[in-house]
Formats: C-alpha cells, structure tokens, sequence
C-alpha cells in the first residue's frame, strides 16, 4: 500500500495552491502537498487550512531520484509545474516507471506528442494512466463532444461526422502558465522547426493515423449553421488534438471521416463581423497579463462563468446539440475543480482502466462527466 493516494505537486503556485485548497474543501484523506520548498509548503498549508499533519514533500523539478521516490509513494500526482516542455519531463518518465496516475493541466501538444512517443509502451507495462489537459483546456471541450456523439449515436445509430465547437460565452481568462506556455512553445519552434509541423497538424496526437481535412479555424467567417460570425479561438489548437486523440483511442466511434473545429461567436450583421475581426487580431503574448504565479482574486474567480455549444451534422440534414457549461472562470476556478475531481475519478476507477497515455474523455468517459456535474459546477446536456 502507498503512503498518498494523491499527491499535488506545485502547490505553492497560484494554480498549484488553488488545487490544494480544493482537495481541503473537499476534505481529502491520505493526500500531500510537493514543491521546491519546505517554508513555501508550510506557509500554503497553514494559508489554506490545511491540516497540521499534511504531508509536505520537497521534490525539485530536475531531481528524477527525488520524482521517483514521490511517485513510488503515491496513487497518482497532479502537477501544475510549468511550462511542461521545461519541467514536466522527469515526472511523466517517474510516473510511467512506477505504474502512477499522472494529471497536468498541459496545453503543449508538441510535448504531449513527444511524451506519448516516449512513455506509451512503459504505461501500459506498469499501468500508469498518464492523462495531459486535464483543465478547461480541454475536458469541457472534449466531453462536450462525447456528449454530442453519444446523444447522435443513440438516436440515429451513427456519429456525426461534422462537429462545430463554439464558445458562446466566457468571463474569466486563462492562467499565466497558459502564455508562459505558448512563450515556450514558440521558443522551442525557433530551434527545431518539426514541432511547427505538429502544431499545425490537427491529427499530432494520434500516431500513425490521419483523417480528412480540418477547418484551420485561424480567420474569422460567417458560421451560416448559427446565422452569426465566429473568431478564432486560441485554445482551439490544443483541444481540437484533444478530441481527435480521444477518437482515436476509442477506436474512431466519431468515424475515421470525423471533422472538428472551436471559434467564438462574435456576433450578427456588420457589428458582429467588425467584432469577429477584432478578435482574430488579438495577439495574446501582448499586454499585461497575468504572470505565472499570479491570478484573479476569488470574487473574480467566483463571478467567472462559460457556455459552449456543439452542434452536430448528420448526413441526413438533422442538426444536434450539445450544451457544456461553467459556474467560474475557466482558467483558475473551475479548471482547480476539474482536475481534482479527474484525480478522484481516476483512482476510483484504478481496477477498471488500463495503463497506457490517455485522454480524460477516453479513459473515464461519462463516469467523469457526471463527477463534474454533481461536484465541480459543469453542466451538460444534449438533444
């Protein structure tokens, strides 16, 4: 038996805090907190009211001993020590050895590609179950689909082979870890020019299969489905690889000809194409925003909201619909809530499920979703 049963390593950022003030509101047992420093650790645990005799574990990002040894004493790890691509390596190959769950909250689908490359075979040997993107990028994005397909597949005995993800609403922004993330990402563009080939890949996280031609969602256009102009969507790139993953790893159940893309609703008539093409223009590496480590407060937090719309084609001109919604900000609020709850989910589900890299959508499915809509504020429905 292990020492933890989920281990948030992190804890002393502003996400990483966020997620272990959860794990005490949710009155977690057999759970620690892991970082860089024991004062930080300390300071957090008695800021957030944890109790006195949580377990604090000092673990250095670039230590693979010290990962190790923190991977072997626990069931799984939530860690939201970023940028991925910087720091998330030796954690992943520690979780994969020791046969340990393993949650981030990565946006970086070129690591993503490189990790499954290199620790699918060793997950499925030790049953560690290794799930990226475990936040608003892009669990509501993906189980928005799988709801969608669900509801298509038991109504008309087939999947809908087109799938348009709109973002209808949003109030909250993303975490400073999301532009210091894209910052690396292009950075390591600059030095090796192969993973500009997987960022505009739609089909780089399924390896050895790709599907037809997807909309590149990079301009603003006229959605004549919804009567109303859509804006590209900057996490779109990230959690379209996503739910593609998840088709894959279900063995196609959207189709092997399955077509998927994210805007934003802008708006109708000419206010809304002026909208739409304001918004493309947005350049999200410019401007004060937050920097990793900082954040809104909880009133802003609490205040934040999000609405997203599929909306399914099938062949025979029947449209469907699928509604995912958020009670706080996606970036922080709502984003601590999921992947804790992802965590629980996939420790109760441990002798159900089979080591391997995968997608929270394919791995806990609808077990996941109702976690969601009975404990973290999500809303889903369909029809």
């Amino acid at each position: 038996m292990r020492d933890h049963d989920l281990i948030v390593y992190g804890a002393t950022g502003f996400t990483g805090r966020l997620v272990a003030e959860y794990c005490v509101e949710r009155k977690l047992e057999r759970w620690a907190m892991a970082g860089r420093s024991r004062a930080r650790l300390e300071a957090v645990r008695d800021a957030i009211g944890a109790p006195a005799d949580t377990p604090l574990i000092v673990a250095e990002a670039d230590d693979p001993a010290a990962l190790a040894a923190l991977a072997a004493s626990t069931r799984a790890v939530i860690t939201t020590v970023g940028p991925y691509q910087l720091h998330g390596a030796p954690l992943v190959a520690a979780c994969a050895a020791a046969g340990t769950g393993y949650l981030d909250l990565c946006g970086e689908p070129a690591w993503m590609r490189q990790m499954i490359d290199a620790h699918q075979a060793a997950a499925q040997a030790s049953g560690a179950r290794i799930l990226f993107s475990c936040g608003f990028d892009s669990i509501p994005f993906d189980l928005g689909v799988l709801t969608l397909q669900d509801c298509a597949l038991a109504q008309h005995g087939r999947p809908a082979p087109r799938v348009k993800g709109r973002v209808r609403a949003m109030q909250g922004g993303f975490s400073g870890g999301t532009a210091a993330s894209l910052k690396a990402t292009l950075a390591a563009a600059a030095r090796d020019p192969s993973i500009l080939g997987l960022l505009a890949n739609p089909f780089a996280l399924t390896p050895g299969f790709s599907g037809p031609h997807q909309p590149t969602g990079l301009f603003p256009e006229f959605d004549a489905t919804l009567n109303t102009w859509v804006a590209p969507f900057i996490m779109a790139a990230i959690n379209t690889k996503n739910v593609h993953r998840t088709n894959f790893l279900l063995g196609h159940r959207y189709g092997t000809d399955f077509v998927y893309d994210e805007m934003v609703v802008a708006g109708l008539g000419e206010m809304g194409k002026a909208a739409a093409e304001a918004i493309a223009k947005l350049n999200p590496l410019l401007g004060k925003g937050p920097q990793p480590g900082e954040g809104p407060s909880k009133a802003e937090r609490d205040a934040g909201h999000y609405d997203l719309l599929f909306v399914g084609l099938i062949p025979d001109g029947t449209r469907l619909d699928a509604v995912v919604t958020g009670d706080r900000d996606p970036g922080y609020g709502s984003t601590s809530r999921m992947i804790v709850e992802t965590a629980l989910c996939l420790l109760d589900r441990e002798g159900e499920t089979v080591g391997g890299v995968w997608t929270p959508a394919a791995l806990l499915g609808t077990a996941l979703r109702d976690r969601l809509q009975a404990r973290a504020g999500l809303g889903f429905t369909a029809g």
